[in-house]
């Protein structure tokens, strides 16, 4: 089979798959409200898990938390990296990932956006600070805290999914969200929106690894230049085909958070020994 005809089957699967993604969304059920937003979560979901690498898991209705003591509002699926931080800490049916493993958030809505309502719900994420206080072997030593030049901090790439009757005022203001991924009805393709934050590597790299801003040092960080002429859009860019388009830019995302952080156990333990100190005081 010839290289041009492999390449143009690729691109023929990813055209139906977005086809059949953006149908199952728009499709009309007679079931109560909170059952069809569940499915449509799991359609989202289940394109997610299509395109993410297999080192990312994925969960539907859970919260977030860091070793300070916040929470996140639910947010309906969680990207996250079990390989580095393998810990989910469960109270019966409901899921704690602490937020050093947490690589991408989304939020699932129908045709009903309310802006309060998103603005409150990121807002709920944007608190959540990731800890180095850390302990782990590197090849030729060990990392303790900040001795050594490790990624000291990150926040999630944020992705609103929606549907709409109409396409999008494409001029609209965002929300805080990164991402924007909504099925329109009468269309077979999803219309995808980036924003400021992530339009260029550069502005990704620097909103998404330093969440913490006394962490930058671009000094200390090579290939800083070329990050600032490479454009997200222009330049991973499928012509004709905003699936696989997609793949290459949200891949390239979370590459540039690749670097896993070192978990924090002790700033954990802290925060358990504190809620057991105030319950049982001495």
């Amino acid at each position: 089979m010839e290289m041009k005809c492999i390449i143009s089957s690729i691109k023929s699967n990813y055209d139906e798959l977005e086809r059949s993604i953006v149908s199952q969304l728009l499709l009309e059920t007679p079931n109560h409200q909170l059952t069809t937003g569940t499915y449509r979560e799991t359609i989202w979901m289940s394109l997610f898990k299509q395109i993410i690498p297999h080192k990312f898991s994925i969960k539907q209705g859970v919260f977030i938390m860091d070793s300070n003591g916040n929470t996140s509002a639910e947010v309906d699926l969680v990207i996250f990296d079990e390989q580095y931080t393998p810990y989910i800490f469960n109270y019966g049916e409901i899921c704690f990932i602490p937020i050093e493993a947490v690589a991408v958030v989304i939020q699932c809505k129908s045709f009903t956006l309310d802006d309060k309502n998103l603005t409150a719900w990121v807002e709920t994420i944007n608190q959540l600070k990731t800890s180095n206080n850390s302990i782990a072997r590197l090849a030729n030593s060990i990392a303790i805290n900040e001795s050594v030049l490790t990624q000291k901090s990150t926040r999630p790439i944020k992705i609103l999914c929606y549907l709409s009757e109409q396409n999008p005022d494409q001029k609209a203001e965002n929300r805080d969200f990164d991402i924007e991924l909504c099925a329109i009805k009468g269309e077979s393709k999803l219309n995808i929106k980036f924003y400021d934050t992530v339009d260029n590597l550069y502005k990704a790299f620097i909103n998404l690894n330093f969440h913490q801003p006394e962490d930058i040092c671009e000094e200390e960080l090579t290939g800083i230049d070329a990050l600032k002429k490479t454009s997200l859009q222009k330049q991973f860019t499928v012509k004709d085909n905003n699936l696989l388009s997609f793949i290459f830019q949200l891949n390239q995302l979370l590459m540039l958070i690749n670097n896993p952080l070192l978990f924090p156990h002790q700033s954990y333990v802290d925060l358990f020994n504190e809620q057991t100190d105030n319950e049982n005081p001495s």
